[in-house]
């Protein structure tokens, strides 16, 4: 399927829409699969010092709907409507956290994604997620 935005395109659109938490996310490739890296900073981390589980939460969300544009383009009314998420291990301290993003459907109304989230450099996942987006009708 065809590209209808690039990285720098997806990172601006979060920048517009979303400047609350643009600074969190970086997109580091777009294609088959969508690799998108959240920027852990003291606020992402709890008490033992791994990332929280609802940053880990967001990076999915995040990823799915970074996946989603790429392929649609700026669908600013997508939205999530089901999510699940295993977290299988510690997270790395102090490593920034890599999602690996791939769509599994995409449809006139509904999208389904994978992903994968690593700590950077490693090379288990920490965490797997599958998320289903509603689209909205043009």
């Amino acid at each position: 399927m065809e590209l209808a935005m690039d990285g720098p395109g997806l990172e601006a659109f979060v920048a517009r829409e979303f400047p609350q938490v643009a600074g969190d996310f970086a997109v580091d490739a777009v294609g088959e699969a969508l690799v998108v890296r959240l920027r852990v900073g003291d606020r992402h981390l709890r008490p033992g010092g791994t990332v929280s589980g609802p940053t880990m939460f967001a990076l999915a969300d995040v990823g799915v709907y970074l996946a989603i544009l790429s392929r649609l383009g700026p669908v600013a009314l997508a939205v999530t409507t089901g999510a699940n998420i295993d977290f299988m291990r510690k997270p790395v301290a102090g490593r920034d956290l890599i999602a690996q993003v791939r769509l599994l459907k995409l449809g006139r109304v509904l999208a389904v994604g994978d992903v994968l989230i690593f700590s950077e450099g490693e090379t288990q996942p920490v965490a797997r997620a599958s998320m289903t987006y509603s689209i909205p009708r043009n």
